[in-house]
């Protein structure tokens, strides 16, 4: 939740500013308005994007936390 809060504030922050610039918002009600709605295209698609993220990474470790890849399993030719 954290990661999707700081990346959200990272990525859209310019991205309103830089839409914001070939809009005509003339009242401060308009400008709200337009963050509101572009900022929330911006936190959906981020939080999609980080819990994709999550999930593909996780994909190489079992139920316990333990990832199987990096364990190394004793060889019956080294007792």
């Amino acid at each position: 939740m954290q990661t999707t809060f700081v990346l959200t504030i990272i990525i859209g922050a310019p991205v309103v500013t830089v839409l914001s610039l070939g809009a005509t918002l003339p009242t401060w009600g308009a400008r709200v308005g337009f963050a509101i709605r572009v900022g929330a295209v911006i936190w959906i698609l981020t939080a999609l994007s980080v819990f994709g993220y999550a999930r593909w990474s996780d994909t190489n470790t079992d139920t316990n936390g333990v990832d199987t890849e990096s364990v190394n399993t004793p060889s019956a030719s080294s007792e």
